[in-house]
């Protein structure tokens, strides 16, 4: 294993090769975890326009807590992106399921943390892709989604060394969408979509933007997170307020 590999687990507390008590309860922990988040990853099949949805964070990398939640990345259709993360804050939010604040000191263990949605034009993430991106990347699980849709998504993330492709995955339940949704996505499909998606932009930037000002006011008094990453537009949406911990684990 690569230097930077090893030293990127250490960090973690989960060195290569070793097998101590601890990580033992850390993996009978994420085992419990990954239980419950394959129960709530199956509503992705009834959310329109959700193409794929993948594990992300400790729940792909293994270094989870008590109090970690489920980060999501989330891949929509063209065109549909807000109309997408729409749904799925309300299908999570209705069920109590979702991390609702983008504050790191709230209460989130095992909620739904729906911080990144990307359209096909954007899968690939944008470099530099150090060794964190990397293994993040290579340990995403799918949640739901065709495999096909799975595969493109690697493909386009050919920058990984060696290129990751789809292997059947027992956590990988849901693969395709339900009779309720297809009827809805048909509804929605032609120009009362497009409507929808315009409205539904807006609403969301106004949002997006008025938290960003409370942002900008937490940096004035020495608050704010660390290098955040925010972005909104019609190919992704990625909401990092805090990126302190993913400079701590390169550095």
């Amino acid at each position: 294993m690569p230097d930077a590999r090893t030293s990127f687990y250490k960090r973690l507390n989960r060195p290569p090769g070793e097998y101590t008590l601890a990580r033992r309860r850390q993996d009978v922990l994420h085992d419990e975890k990954w239980k419950l988040l394959t129960r709530r990853g199956r509503l992705f099949r009834h959310i329109p326009f959700v193409e794929a949805a993948l594990a992300a964070g400790s729940m792909a990398l293994g270094n989870v807590r008590e109090t970690s939640d489920f980060d999501v990345l989330t891949v929509a259709r063209p065109g549909r992106i807000f109309t997408a993360r729409f749904f799925s804050i309300l299908f999570f939010g209705v069920r109590g399921w979702r991390r609702t604040k983008l504050s790191h000191h709230e209460t989130a263990a095992d909620k739904i943390c729906l911080n990144h949605f990307v359209t096909r034009e954007k899968m690939r993430l944008d470099p530099p892709h150090n060794v964190y991106w990397e293994e993040l990347y290579r340990h995403l699980v799918p949640l739901y989604g065709a495999p096909e849709a799975v595969n493109l998504f690697f493909a386009a993330n050919d920058w990984m060394n060696p290129p990751r492709v789809y292997r059947d995955d027992l956590r990988h339940e849901d693969r395709e969408p339900s009779r309720a949704r297809r009827a809805l996505e048909t509804m929605l499909a032609g120009s009362a979509g497009d409507r929808l998606e315009r409205a539904l932009k807006g609403l969301q930037v106004r949002r997006i933007e008025r938290g960003l000002a409370r942002l900008a006011s937490a940096e004035r008094a020495a608050s704010a997170g660390h290098n955040p990453r925010i972005r909104y537009g019609d190919t992704e949406l990625e909401f990092h307020p805090d990126t302190r911990r993913i400079d701590e684990m390169v550095s």
